[in-house]
């Protein structure tokens, strides 16, 4: 399957550094050289002088023509977004742009990474591109940008240890874009009809809402679970989070040794899900609903609910305004402490790269140029990455991006932050987790059979 390709600007390149060689330019070297020629109009102000040297010594971007080539994601409009205005920040800096669905990545990166390596990638999991050698060491940019200064948590779910496992430690492979995170978003105009007045504190209280949505004849939940990505990942994995702690997941998607998904709480988590399948709360065409597809459903009011990412709060503040509500996963127990995904918009760059010191300038202009951080904000409605005293771009209250904003800070306090289960090996999105909860949707395989069939997958996985 190919993706759509496109020249976003035209341009010229830099010299190639071979797949071979230490991470492009040190520190050291990228001083002596590139400190004259790489300030721009519009570019980040700095905190200090001393981090002013960083950025201007790292940037490798130089004023001569550059074209970096990006392999991204279809459908979010924030890498688009953010690289037209590093371009209009930098204007020798063009970008061409190939973007495919995340199934497609994922199944594309070791061919990509190896055959045509872009500057910049979409990365799904990126143990085993590390253990291949495909993906470019950043430790050294992360210590000439300040990278290691910043929250610990921001990165831990990049850096991996040697060949690849475990996750968690060790070198740092993979920036994100911004942090995002999941939970739940309601139709408020629905929700009156209901009579919810209030976000749910239990998942008992969300199964109410639920029952009372069908009762009305309200669709109440808008899920797509067809094609190559099984979008019920996201609602099982939130039950996950209302019925056991994070630190097991993590362990699993971290590849530690004796992990498993097959465990009770995931089993129960499993179990509800199939209750809300046999209660009818999903649409019936499910199974054959892309994610496109459920987002103008839900945006024109075809359901209460919707599990999704804060990548979507820019989107549903412009397409629903003042309509559209966000609550984190409720717990299982009233009191009880939440958790949800949460991650960074992981972007790589290739181990054989041709500009990958102005590769590395852009991932670190995006957490800590101003208008970059904004428009993380803005467009995708997730907190920019960056050192704990950043400035925080404003938000207006009442909106979709306030709420899961202010979700995110709960999430932290209760150390709730999980990977997605679908990135725990490269292949195991489409080779389980798709399959099989489109399985259990349509009444082939049970809440048990699915957990013990991803874990098979998962341990042979490991092993080859």
């Amino acid at each position: 399957m190919s993706g759509r390709t496109k020249m976003a600007h035209r341009g010229g390149g830099l010299a190639a550094i071979g797949r071979g060689g230490a991470v492009a330019v040190t520190a050291a070297v990228t001083i002596t050289m590139a400190a004259a020629a790489c300030s721009a109009p519009g570019a980040a102000q700095p905190r200090s002088s001393a981090s002013a040297k960083i950025a201007d010594a790292a940037s490798g971007c130089g004023k001569a023509p550059v074209t970096l080539n990006a392999y991204i994601e279809t459908g979010f409009q924030v890498p688009n977004s953010l690289m037209a205005e590093f371009t209009r920040q930098y204007p020798n800096v063009k970008w061409n742009i190939r973007e495919d669905q995340f199934a497609v990545i994922t199944q594309n990166a070791p061919r990509v990474l190896a055959n045509d390596p872009p500057d910049l990638m979409r990365l799904p999991s990126i143990s085993d591109l590390v253990k291949d050698g495909l993906l470019k060491n950043l430790d050294p940019y992360a210590k000439a940008f300040g990278w290691d200064k910043w929250p610990s948590s921001e990165l831990v779910q990049l850096r991996l240890g040697p060949g690849g496992r475990p996750r968690g430690e060790g070198s740092l492979y993979a920036m994100g874009l911004n942090y995002s995170m999941t939970g739940v978003f309601y139709n408020k105009k629905l929700a009156a009809r209901i009579g919810m007045t209030a976000a749910p504190t239990t998942l008992a209280q969300l199964d109410q809402d639920l029952a009372k949505a069908k009762q009305a004849g309200i669709t109440p939940i808008v899920q797509f679970n067809g094609g190559a990505t099984g979008g019920f990942a996201f609602p099982l994995q939130d039950l996950m989070a209302s019925y056991g702690p994070p630190g097991p997941i993590n362990d699993w998607i971290f590849n530690k040794p004796g992990a498993t998904i097959d465990t009770p709480p995931n089993l129960r988590a499993a179990q509800h899900l199939v209750q809300w399948i046999k209660a009818g709360y999903f649409e019936s065409d499910a199974n054959a609903m892309d994610y496109y597809t459920m987002m103008s459903r839900f945006t024109h009011g075809s359901g209460l609910f919707m599990f999704d990412g804060d990548w979507e709060s820019g989107n549903l503040d412009k397409l629903m305004a003042g309509q559209a509500g966000f609550f984190l996963m409720p717990p299982s127990q009233a009191g009880g402490p939440y958790a949800a995904m949460s991650a960074p918009l992981t972007y790589g760059i290739a181990a054989g790269a041709k500009h990958p010191d102005c590769a590395a300038f852009f991932l670190n202009w995006v957490a800590t140029n101003p208008t970059a951080r904004q428009i993380d904000v803005q467009v995708g409605g997730s907190h920019p990455l960056g050192a704990a005293d950043a400035d925080m771009p404003a938000v207006k209250p009442g909106t979709v991006t306030a709420a899961t904003l202010a979700a995110g800070s709960v999430v932290s306090r209760d150390n709730g932050s999980m990977d997605f289960i679908a990135n725990a090996t490269g292949a195991i999105y489409a080779s389980a987790w798709t399959p099989e909860l489109q399985k259990l949707f349509a009444g082939k395989q049970t809440a048990a059979g699915l957990l013990s069939t991803v874990q098979a997958d998962y341990q042979q996985e490991l092993a080859g």
